[in-house]
């Protein structure tokens, strides 16, 4: 197997001369959650209690979030994090944003993504769905995408940390593994492979 690292140990390398910034480009793999659960249950809250969405409409938005997210996940790795652009400055923004995870892969202050990256996008996210769904639904909808967006900050971060046993989770291991360790132009989807069996990007069976 050729190999796209650097460093396999949980070690970092210094991004940013500022200490502000630099503390902010870490993040322990917790932050998410206490962030983005109490957004998801003021979501949950405001479908259920305020918009009186019915039942089954309710779950259908916040599964649809799910699959949303999905895609949005596959589609960043793919075209947003893995695009490297031709001039200095670009490179750096692109070791910045995912390079340097490709390069120190093990590092766990830098496998999920910091709030000071992750809530501009949510922002972004949040208006423009409220824009194709509405104010109304919206809501459970976002609750769908934050919870997709969670699973698949703390799978990332499970994946290089965690001992798996399950078969599907080895399964969801080892397609992340070929990624950083066989083929970085293949295996986008990080918490599930579906996106790229669908699109094409997946290894080939004889290297499954």
């Amino acid at each position: 197997m050729s190999k796209n690292f650097i460093s396999n140990k949980d070690e970092t390398v210094r991004m940013f001369e500022n200490n502000f910034l630099e503390a902010c480009s870490k993040v322990h793999f917790t932050v998410p959650l206490y962030v983005y659960i109490p957004v998801i249950l003021a979501f949950l809250y405001l479908g259920i209690f305020i918009f009186n969405i019915e039942f089954m409409k309710l779950i259908s938005l916040i599964v649809l979030g799910i699959i949303v997210w999905s895609l949005a996940e596959y589609l960043l790795h793919r075209f947003v994090f893995h695009y490297v652009p031709d001039s200095k400055f670009g490179q750096r923004l692109h070791f910045i944003f995912h390079g340097v995870h490709h390069d120190y892969p093990s590092d766990s202050r830098r496998l999920v993504m910091p709030p000071s990256a992750s809530l501009p996008l949510a922002v972004i996210f949040y208006f423009l769905f409220y824009l194709i769904v509405g104010k109304i639904y919206v809501a459970p909808f976002m609750a769908g995408f934050l919870t997709g967006y969670l699973f698949y900050d703390i799978t990332h971060y499970a994946i290089h940390h965690f001992n798996m046993y399950n078969k599907f989770w080895l399964a969801i291991k080892n397609h992340h593994m070929k990624h950083h360790y066989q083929d970085p132009a293949k295996g986008f989807g990080v918490s599930s492979p579906l996106w790229d069996k669908i699109i094409g990007t997946d290894f080939p069976e004889k290297n499954q």
